[in-house]
């Protein structure tokens, strides 16, 4: 079973650089949607792996939009939420990539 631990932590981007506030949920840059591998269970911070995870597709789940991020080290996957903070168009371009891999 799942447990989720909340951490509040600022972070900045190792892809994009931005300074992100955290709120105890923030998972991913909400600029570029980058995210690391810190987590086995959301929020812990107990991986290892320390990868960054590229957002590499979209899903969407009861109504809502779900990043799937694909760690660049291990190739761990992790879905979590499009917010609303996110930038409305880096996560156009990410469905523009995704619809593009699918055509082939």
């Amino acid at each position: 079973m799942k447990q989720f631990t909340r951490t509040r932590e600022d972070f900045v981007c190792e892809h994009c650089g931005a300074k992100v506030k955290g709120d105890g949920y923030t998972n991913h840059c909400p600029h570029c949607l980058y995210s690391k591998h810190v987590d086995i269970n959301p929020g812990d911070r107990s991986a290892d792996c320390g990868g960054l995870m590229e957002p590499v597709g979209l899903e969407l789940k009861d109504g809502k939009y779900v990043l799937v991020h694909r760690c660049s080290k291990c190739g761990f996957i992790r879905r979590n939420k499009v917010v609303e903070a996110d930038d409305f168009n880096a996560v156009l371009e990410l469905s523009r990539r995704q619809a593009e891999r699918l055509k082939y």
